[in-house]
């Protein structure tokens, strides 16, 4: 007899029904353990491919491989019960054709059982996002400033400052909107810009480091816990854990070195002879 959670999960139409109600919380999610904790306070938890940097220490997310996120993605969904759980598609698993995208999004669904996929880009992505949907695959976007594409941008720099950039990125936005795609990651753009398109799309919106104005913010664990040596100016830090972890583990070193641990309390006392 199989033993079913009395726990619902949380689905992308239950995302896509928040528009401009209640904030979307998300935060991103690598481990078993840190999506037991996150899932308690998420609405959404990201697998995302941050984990290349955070993890891995790469310099970038491009090494991330779809093998990587299928893996963690694992430990996500095992960690948690009620949070959509979504798994970002690494760079080089979808962009070379729609049919590439379907095979990539296919796998990491009916691998890890998560509730959704996001990729990065807007116009020249939206057929791509049509074409999963139509063959149910639910899609969170990602515009704005967009990882993936740091060899072609140069740098981890905002998006819309200037004015006259709005027009881009407002039409990278309506276009994910328009082919179906659930919601939409808004990363690295000015406050009037995000309030504009959030106003203007149907779906919700997601900022990391683009306002209040959003329907939604999401934040890299790591970031907001004080455990990446790097972040954005715009991450406000929850928590400072490094330090601690830091001198923990110098503790731990120094009872090793001093032969002061393990101690009597913490050893296993010998067995009286009968």
């Amino acid at each position: 007899m199989s033993v079913q959670s009395d726990v619902k999960r949380l689905t992308a139409p239950d995302i896509f029904a928040r528009k401009g109600g209640e904030p979307i919380v998300m935060l991103t999610s690598y481990h078993a353990h840190t999506a037991r904790l996150a899932d308690k306070h998420c609405d959404v938890i990201l697998v995302g491919d941050s984990l290349g940097m955070v993890m891995h220490g790469f310099e970038t997310t491009v090494p991330v491989t779809l093998d990587m996120m299928i893996l963690q993605g694992h430990a996500v969904m095992r960690g948690s019960a009620r949070a959509l759980v979504v798994i970002d598609m690494p760079f080089g698993s979808y962009e070379a054709s729609k049919e590439q995208a379907f095979m990539s999004a296919a796998r990491v669904l009916k691998e890890t059982g998560c509730g959704a996929i996001k990729l990065e880009g807007g116009v020249r992505m939206a057929d791509t996002i049509r074409f999963l949907v139509e063959r149910g695959v639910p899609v969170m976007a990602h515009v704005g400033l967009t990882p993936q594409s740091i060899n072609t941008i140069g740098s981890f720099r905002a998006q819309g400052r200037e004015e006259a950039d709005w027009g881009r990125i407002e039409a990278d936005a309506l276009a994910v909107a328009e082919a179906g795609a659930f919601s939409v990651v808004i990363e690295a753009v000015a406050e009037p810009l995000a309030r504009k398109i959030t106003a203007q799309i149907a779906i919700p919106t997601i900022g990391i480091g683009a306002s209040v104005a959003c329907d939604g913010q999401v934040l890299v664990m790591e970031d907001m816990l004080g455990l990446s040596p790097r972040v954005p100016k715009f991450v406000k830090r929850y928590g400072d854990l490094g330090p601690g972890i830091d001198k923990a583990i110098a503790d731990y070193a120094a009872d090793v070195r001093a032969r002061t641990f393990p101690g009597p309390e913490h050893v296993y006392p010998m067995k009286k002879k009968v």
